[in-house]
């Protein structure tokens, strides 16, 4: 999730209790289903650490209220010892099962902050660490008071990724591949980054999610803070 979060209200230790009890009140229910016809193991951070999901199999983390820079991914290719200790071909968290670091590129993810601005969720699905398996990510229920609703990237993306970015179980982003400061919006683009060919693929495969870290305005969502989810995998 980009920067433009405001700081938890949640976390200060020097609100009353009565806003604290609000606070965890407001925590939300994330429930991960694989559809996909092979098994992942998804990872959630910095609640939730991470498990095996063969098809058909679901998983549920509770997140407490405030929690910010917060992430969902599938991992795929996975191999673990029992007491796991292994590796991931795609969004490996330093060999880990259980994570407590992000993964490596290529992931999809699913990015939130709890609780924010006006006590709403911010969340999005990016492809800035490039792609490895179809999402969604949306409020679960009717998903009142949500806006847009939730962002879907429904196409499969790697057979038809370019060349340059082709990494095995994956389609890296730019900015992985080439560390330019134009596609990674740092250095001299910091701030006027614009879309480039590659992230323009991405976001015609995937319109609701970020192709390149400027990329807001059509691709942040918003949920009154409480509300609970639901990723999927190959929806």
């Amino acid at each position: 999730m980009r920067s433009r979060m405001a700081p938890s209200l949640a976390t200060s230790s020097i609100l009353p209790l009565v806003f604290l009890l609000v606070a965890v009140a407001d925590g939300a229910t994330f429930t991960i289903t694989n559809r996909c016809q092979y098994t992942v193991w998804p990872a959630a951070v910095p609640s939730g650490g991470g498990t095996k999901l063969d098809p058909g199999q679901t998983w549920t983390i509770n997140v407490p209220a405030g929690t910010t820079a917060a992430r969902v991914w599938a991992r795929t290719g996975c191999g673990f010892d029992g007491n796991g200790n292994g590796h991931c071909q795609t969004g490996d968290c330093g060999g880990k099962l259980r994570c407590t670091a992000y993964g490596a590129a290529p992931n999809t993810l699913a990015e939130f902050a709890l609780n924010q601005w006006n006590n709403l969720d911010f969340f999005d699905i990016s492809l800035i660490d490039g792609f490895n398996v179809p999402m969604a990510f949306l409020p679960a229920g009717s998903g009142a008071g949500c806006p847009k609703g939730g962002p879907r990237c429904t196409t499969d993306i790697t057979p038809q990724c370019p060349g340059e970015l082709r990494t095995p179980g994956g389609c890296n982003n730019a900015c992985t591949v080439f560390h330019q400061d134009q596609y990674c919006c740092t250095g001299s683009a910091a701030n006027n980054c614009g879309p480039t060919n590659y992230s323009q693929f991405f976001k015609r495969l995937c319109p609701d999610a970020y192709s390149y870290p400027k990329d807001d305005a059509s691709s942040t969502y918003t949920c009154p803070g409480g509300t609970n989810y639901q990723v999927i995998f190959c929806p």
